[in-house]
Parts: C-alpha cells; structure tokens; sequence
C-alpha cells in the first residue's frame, strides 16, 4: 500500500482544530485516506457518505442527528452536497467546546469546488484547517517503492490512484477517459458554473496542447467563441477542482519589462497525455509536447512539496530571460529552478540573466538523471527525488503537507 504523505499532518490538524476539511479532486483518494485516519485516531469514529440517499436522509433534521456524535469524530464524505451544515457545524462546535471537546470534531470530504470554500469559510472562520490532498507524488511514490522506482511510469499516468495502478497502459489511458467523461459531464456542471461538456472538453484539451505556457486568455477566448471574462472564470473553475494550475508572474522590483500573464499547468500530467492522445511511453518521449509535459510534471511535484511559508512565481521578460520556477522564502532566500528533459542539460544566457534580475541565492537545474554535478554560474543539476530530498531537509519534514521520511539517497 502506498502511505500518503498527508497522513500524519491531517491527523496533527485533527488534534488541534474542532473541524478538518480535506478538499481534492475525485478518485484522488480521499476516502481511503479518512478511514486509514478513522483507524489511527484513539478517539471513536463515525462515517456519513452523502451521495448514498440513506445516508443523505438522515439529515433531514440534521441538527437532531448530529447531536447524537459528542465525542465522536464524525467523517462527512461529499459534503458538498449539503451545503447548509456549515452553519449548523458552527453552532455545534461551539457546543462541544462549552462542553470540552474542542479538538477532531469533524473531518469533512469534498471535492473542490467554490462553494464549499465560501460556505465553510464564512461560518466556520476559526474553526477548520483546510487541507488538500493531491494524486500520488514523486516523494510518495518513491518512499513506497524505492529499490524499483518507476519515475516515467508515474509521469505517463499520472497519479490518480486507480490509473497509476492499473495493471496495464492500456487499462490506465481507459480509466482516464472515464475520468474525464465524468468530470465534464457530472461534477463540474453539478459544482461548478454551467458550461456545455463539449465546451469543456475543448478547453480542456486546448489547455493540454498549451501546457506550460504563459496564457493568452483575449486568444483563448476567441478560439471558443467566448469572451475574456468568460474564459478567465472557466479557468478557475478548473482551478478551483484542482484540474489546473495557475503561476502567476514574478512582482519584485525590477528594471525589466515583464511578461504580466500567469503560466498554465494541467496539474496531473496522465490527464493530459489523455488529451493529447499520448497512450505510451515511447509516443511521449517522441512527442513535440515532452519538454512542457516534463516542465508541468516537476513543477507540480516540487510545489505539492512545498511549504507554505514559501512563495512561487514564474520569472520571464520581454526579452525571453526566464526562470521556470522561483520560490522566495524566509531569511531573504530566493531560488531559481529551470527544467531540463535533456540527459546533457544547458541552460540558456537567458536564464543567467534572469537570476541577476531577481538576486538568486540558488539556481539548479531539474533533469531526468540522478548524478548532481555544478554547471557553469554555479548552477546545480540535479534529479526531481534528489531535489525534493533537498526540499525536505531544507524545509523540514514537519512542517505542513512534507512528508515523514526523507526521500533523497544522496542527501
């Protein structure tokens, strides 16, 4: 079984917040990670699923059913689809904790979305922890299986569980057009705005072929027929369900002029092999999408990683000078991370350029071998496992969503 990083974190949130919600795409996982928490608590459990009718009755007069939990951690899946007991859950919460029960009251599941954002945030202000659990990652991934590590089976697929486990390519690209029928045609109109499921798709799939990139929306727009508004608020929708990333532009000090527009990842790089109709490993390696492909699937891992003290931008000027990634953190540090997919990495006299223009205190380069060796600037080239083995010794392991066990061999 593959340990999920968040485990411990969520069950430290518990011991310290009445209310934990845990918030993620479907089929990500977050079910099994509840119970696996249900079995670790010392403290008795219940388990509501609200998209079964017999569960979802019983709180027809939910005030009265769910007085019936003190001292009970009670699990809510999908609670979403009940939107009006966030305002209850507060009343109760403050109950309990008259009473001494302050702490691990409810943990509730939900898909992403807005609403349950706005709704929890609203009347439970002070009292929940949000936390959100991603497909599987490099780091859990590798800590699972270390000796037989497959680092382009998990970049093919994804990490959706049920496609990085199936038994073969083929069944794993068929789970992921199920996944993707369902999204665009169920959960995003359920939860999200209306938009037609073949609008959707298109997006989606215009988004997999621009992956990596700054976003144009005025274009993008025009390419669907829809104004900039209108694309904007689709793209956050697919934020909002975890199915997109937004980095958006570097905003220090500097003399350049700067590239303004955010950059775009599908955050699980399976999905978008879906769209791009990549089924195997060979067709990606040959594919004119791998650099961004690759780019995506290292940028997500590292920022899955990392802590929020720390900030992450994209660094680019008109003049092409560019830092895939920058990330400022405590202590004034400031480390400038380019991508590479080559075995022989080089970086451009653009990426130099740019890490004068933000005071880089580190550069390193991201590549898919394992040997670190310094570059020229002193740059470092490195391995995504070495590097994220970096992040948590460099961040600590406790601190929020990292991991227990150290990744890197070689740190």
């Amino acid at each position: 079984m593959i340990k999920r990083s968040l485990e411990p974190n969520l069950l430290r949130a518990l011991d310290v917040a009445p209310v934990v919600a845990l918030l993620g795409p479907r089929q990500v996982g977050k079910t099994t990670l509840a119970l696996e928490i249900a079995k670790s608590t010392q403290k008795q459990t219940a388990y509501l699923d609200l998209e079964l009718d017999s569960d979802l009755a019983k709180l027809d007069d939910a005030e009265a059913y769910l007085r019936r939990f003190d001292n009970i951690l009670l699990i809510i899946d999908e609670v979403q689809r009940k939107p009006d007991l966030f305002r209850l859950l507060r009343g109760l919460v403050d109950i309990r904790k008259r009473a001494g029960e302050k702490v691990g009251q409810f943990l509730l599941l939900g898909s992403a979305s807005r609403d349950l954002i706005q709704h929890s945030s609203e009347t439970l202000a002070g009292r929940i922890r949000f936390m959100a659990l991603s497909p599987f990652s490099v780091r859990e991934i590798y800590a699972a299986q270390p000796h037989n590590f497959d680092l382009e089976k998990l970049w093919l697929r994804g990490g959706f569980p049920d496609s990085y486990l199936s038994a073969t390519d083929d069944e794993s690209w068929g789970w992921r057009s199920d996944f993707i029928a369902s999204y665009v045609e169920r959960e995003i109109p359920l939860m999200g705005p209306r938009i037609a499921s073949t609008t959707m798709r298109r997006l989606w799939s215009m988004l997999a072929h621009n992956n990596a990139q700054q976003i144009n929306f005025s274009k993008l727009g025009a390419s669907l027929g829809v104004s900039y508004k209108t694309i904007k608020n689709y793209i956050d929708t697919l934020t909002d369900f975890y199915m997109v990333r937004q980095i958006q532009p570097w905003s220090g000090n500097s003399r350049k002029r700067l590239m303004k527009s955010p950059k775009v990842y599908l955050r699980d790089t399976g999905l978008a092999h879906r769209f791009l109709n990549i089924t195997n490993l060979e067709d990606l390696l040959g594919h004119p999408a791998i650099g961004a492909s690759w780019e995506g699937f290292i940028v997500e891992n590292i920022l899955k990683d990392l802590s929020d003290k720390w900030h992450h931008s994209h660094y680019r000027t008109c003049a092409q000078a560019e830092i895939d990634l920058v990330l400022e953190g405590p202590n004034q540090q400031i480390w400038a991370i380019e991508v590479k997919r080559s075995s022989a990495p080089k970086v451009t006299r653009g990426f130099h350029f740019a890490c004068d223009d933000v005071n880089a205190t580190r550069k390193f380069v991201i590549y898919p071998g394992t040997e670190r060796f310094p570059l020229a600037g002193d740059i470092e080239a490195l391995g995504i496992v070495e590097f994220l083995g970096l992040l948590g010794n460099h961040f600590h392991l406790s601190a929020p969503n990292r991991a227990t066990t150290p990744l890197s061999p070689y740190s």
